[in-house]
């Protein structure tokens, strides 16, 4: 029988502590899976009422908010159809008011002329308005009218020569029957309502058939009747259309189609379909409305964000047409305080007075509404955009955004409106009346109540849009517009 010796034991480590075993890794529990977006997120079964962390708009609204504004879209879409197809104008030819007739009764017919010369004569020695194939001769007399040649450009006096009788602040002076003492204006001046012409200004003058005894039956006698602005109004016509297409590129040149497209509707569509006696407001509104699908798809694209400037801008045109009903009614405005409302009433009487003043409300609120709409459905979404933000806090952040746009847009608003009506606030100021006579008169009540409804619909369109933006985003990602 062996026996084994005992092996030598390793030496010691002096007051080593033993190595610890490595300690095992605590479970961890199972990752739970990312949040859904509220868009796809269902609700709780019972429970119907979720709100997403951070007191974001319920998953529910955002899930069923893009086909709730397209399903509003086409509604309103469907409405501008029916409304134009009701009140689409016919091409039966209206007659020519009064103010714009010939004394044959056809309309007005209007030609250019050039002024060639000027010279004081006296009023007796003019033939006013008679056209010659040569140049008249006028004594120069140093009299207190001024004897203005024409060289007529157009029409059947095409090449002929027209002179032109225009009375002074001279020949009004004196002391015998009827006559008047200068009033403001140099002597040398032309009366007040008298047009102040220079040589080589190009007018328009209207030709009226002539009753002089011996006159030809087809001759007409001219007088002045406007400016000629045609190449004036191109060039800042063009530097307007250059000036938005440099700063705003592609955007800015379907802006610019986007106005024409609207001139195209007031002026084929809503005039005459009011000429033709079809309810103002129904065609003021569907004007508007198709307006608005027009310019603001046109200018900024299809998409989310316009989609909801559309749908905000289309909710606070109806507050719009509602309050400006109200307005008119509780102020008891009439319209009869324009002259040019006054003709139409002569005109066609059967136009409705305070349909004209409405439509004029409704149209008038657009460009504000487009203006303050688009630019809040931007801001939302661009802030939904940024890291961790949720629908509320856009909401939120663009809502300081639209209050500061509130406050500045107000004031362009009221004096828009102040700044056409200061004709008018001259008038009364030199009628010596008090600022509450002057308050409440129809002619400046009309501008107040169009100020005061067009600044409560600019305020109630920027929280209607900034909801509908909100509901439309994605928080926190990449949107989809």
């Amino acid at each position: 029988m062996s026996h084994r010796l005992p092996e030598p034991e390793p030496p010691s480590r002096p007051e080593q502590e033993p190595r610890p075993k490595p300690a095992r890794a605590r479970p961890r529990p199972p990752a739970s899976p990312p949040p859904e977006p509220a868009e796809t997120r269902a609700p709780a079964p019972g429970h119907h009422h979720h709100h997403d962390h951070g007191g974001d708009i319920p998953g529910t609204l955002a899930r069923y908010a893009r086909p709730a504004v397209i399903v509003t879209l086409a509604i309103a879409a469907l409405f501008i159809t029916v409304g134009a197809i009701m009140t689409w104008p016919s091409d039966d030819d209206h007659p020519i008011p009064l103010q714009f007739q010939s004394s044959d009764g056809g309309p007005l017919k209007i030609y250019d002329a050039t002024v060639v010369s000027q010279t004081r004569a006296d009023c007796s020695a003019i033939d006013s308005g008679a056209p010659t194939a040569d140049y008249p001769v006028i004594p120069t007399t140093g009299g207190p009218c001024i004897a203005t040649v024409l060289h007529i450009d157009s029409g059947p006096d095409s090449g002929k020569y027209a002179a032109l009788s225009i009375p002074t602040n001279a020949a009004q002076s004196g002391s015998g029957p009827g006559s008047q003492a200068i009033g403001t204006g140099a002597p040398d001046d032309p009366q007040p309502g008298q047009p102040s012409l220079s040589v080589d200004d190009e007018i328009r003058v209207s030709a009226m058939p002539s009753h002089d005894v011996g006159s030809a039956p087809d001759s007409s006698t001219y007088a002045f009747y406007d400016y000629t602005r045609g190449s004036p109004l191109i060039f800042w016509a063009v530097a307007f259309v250059l000036a938005v297409v440099v700063v705003a590129t592609w955007r800015g040149l379907r802006a610019i189609i986007g106005l024409a497209v609207a001139f195209a509707v007031l002026g084929f569509f809503t005039l005459p379909s009011i000429l033709d006696g079809h309810n103002v407001v129904l065609v003021a509104i569907v004007s508007a409305a198709a307006i608005l699908f027009v310019v603001l798809y046109l200018a900024h694209g299809v998409s989310l964000r316009t989609s909801a400037a559309l749908v905000g801008t289309l909710a606070s045109l109806v507050v719009a047409g509602v309050l400006s009903s109200a307005a008119i009614a509780s102020l008891q405005l009439t319209g009869l305080s324009a002259d040019s409302t006054k003709n139409l009433q002569l005109y066609q009487g059967t136009l409705s007075l305070n349909g004209l003043l409405l439509a004029g409300f409704v149209i008038g609120t657009l460009g504000v509404l487009n203006d303050v709409t688009i630019t809040q459905a931007s801001a939302t979404f661009e802030l939904a955009a940024m890291p961790g933000q949720t629908r509320l806090g856009a909401f939120r952040a663009a809502m300081r955004v639209g209050r500061d746009h509130i406050a500045s847009t107000v004031y362009t608003l009221v004096f828009a409106y102040a700044g056409s009506a200061l004709p008018l606030l001259l008038l009364f100021s030199v009628a010596a009346q008090p600022v509450s006579s002057l308050l409440t008169s129809e002619e400046v009540a009309i501008e107040l109540a169009r100020a005061f409804v067009g600044g409560i619909a600019l305020a109630l369109s920027v929280p209607l849009t900034t909801a509908v933006a909100a509901a439309l985003v994605v928080p926190g990602g990449k949107q989809t517009t």
